[in-house]
C-alpha cells in the first residue's frame, strides 16, 4: 500500500500518516500526538469486492500494523461521513482496539434519508451504532492535542472536518490542488453547501495542512497519489477555486461536472454498512448477512 508521513511541525501539531487504498482511491489516516503517542484513526477502509459480495480487513490491518510498530495507542476511531465509495472499518477497528467510534451528529438525518431509499425504516440507529455523534464546534482531546469538529456539508448533508492543531481532515470537500473539489450530487448534497464549506475551510490559517479524502491518479503528469497541501496553496492554486472563483462560476462548474458522473459501484452496498457504523446487515436465519439493493431507484 502506498503511504506517506507528514511530520509534526511542533508541540501543537500532529504527525499524520496517510495510507492510499487504490481500489477506491481513498486515503486512510493516522493522526498522532507525539507527546503521548495517542492516535486517532480516520476514514479507514473495510475492503469490499462487489463482484463477489465479499469483505476483507487487509487495509485496516495494515493501518493497525503501523500503529503497533510505532508503539501508538488508538484513542479514537473516526469517520468524516457515511462514505458512498467504500465501507468503513470502524466497527472492526473498535473490536480490535477498544477505542470509541465517532462521526458527525447529522448522520442521524442521513440515516433517515437512506432508510427511505432502502425501504428499511428500522435498520439504522446512529445513536446505537456510534459511540459519539459530534456537533458542529464540539471539541475533544487526542492526548495533549485538541480536536475541533466543523460541520462541512455539500458532499453529504452531515460531513464533518476534524481540525487537530495545524492539520485538518477535510474529507470529500477538496481534492488535491491539481484535481479540484469533490462531487455534490448525492442525496442530501448541494453545490451551494459545498461552496460554503470550501470557503469555511479556506478561512483556516494559511499554514494549515489539508488532508483530503480521495485521489485518482494519473492527474496531468502526476502518477502517484497526493493528498496534502496547505490552505494557502489551495487558495492560490486549486484548479476549481484558486485565485478567487465566484460562487456562481464554481457552482456551474461543479453541477455541470456532476451531471456526467455515475454512482460509485460500491455505493448501494456501502451505505447499508456505513449507516450501521461499519457493521454488516444483521444475519438472517441461515446466519448470513444480505444486502438489499433498490432497483431502478437512481
Amino acid at each position: 500500500m502506498f503511504s506517506r508521513i507528514s511530520p509534526s511541525t511542533g508541540p501543537h501539531s500532529p504527525r499524520v500518516a496517510g495510507f492510499y487504498d487504490k481500489d477506491t482511491g481513498s486515503i486512510m489516516y493516522v493522526a498522532v500526538d507525539e507527546a503521548t503517542k495517542e492516535a486517532a484513526l480516520i476514514d479507514v477502509v473495510l475492503d469490499f469486492d462487489p463482484a463477489h459480495g465479499r469483505t476483507r480487513t487487509d487495509s485496516a490491518a495494515e493501518v493497525l500494523e503501523y500503529v503497533r510498530t510505532e508503539g501508538l495507542t488508538v484513542k479514537w476511531v473516526l469517520d468524516t461521513h457515511p462514505h458512498a465509495d467504500h465501507m468503513m472499518a470502524s466497527a472492526w477497528l473498535k473490536d480490535q482496539t477498544g477505542a470509541p467510534t465517532g462521526i458527525g451528529e447529522k448522520v442521524r438525518d442521513i440515516a433517515a434519508l437512506w432508510a427511505g431509499f432502502y425501504n428499511l425504516p428500522d435498520a439504522f440507529d446512529a445513536d446505537r451504532d456510534f459511540d459519539r455523534l459530534f456537533a458542529d464546534g464540539e471539541t475533544f482531546r487526542l492526548g495533549d492535542l485538541e480536536v475541533r469538529v466543523m460541520l462541512h456539508p455539500g458532499h453529504t448533508l452531515g460531513s464533518v472536518t476534524y481540525v487537530i492543531g495545524d492539520a485538518a481532515f477535510v474529507h470529500d470537500t477538496f481534492m488535491h490542488v491539481d484535481a479540484g473539489t469533490t462531487r455534490a450530487d448525492f442525496p442530501g448534497g448541494s453545490s451551494a453547501d459545498l461552496y460554503a464549506s470550501l470557503m469555511s475551510i479556506l478561512s483556516l490559517p494559511d499554514e494549515t495542512r489539508l488532508f483530503v479524502g480521495h485521489d485518482y491518479p494519473p492527474v496531468g503528469d502526476r502518477t502517484d497519489p497526493a493528498w496534502e497541501a496547505t490552505v494557502a496553496v489551495h487558495r492560490a492554486h486549486n484548479i476549481h477555486l484558486g485565485g478567487g472563483v465566484s460562487e456562481a462560476d464554481y457552482r456551474k462548474l461543479r453541477d455541470d461536472r456532476d451531471a456526467t458522473l455515475k454512482l460509485p459501484d460500491r455505493m448501494l452496498y456501502a451505505l447499508q454498512v456505513n449507516l450501521r457504523g461499519g457493521r454488516l446487515p444483521d444475519p438472517e436465519g441461515d446466519g448470513k448477512s444480505y444486502f438489499k439493493i433498490p432497483a431502478n431507484k437512481f
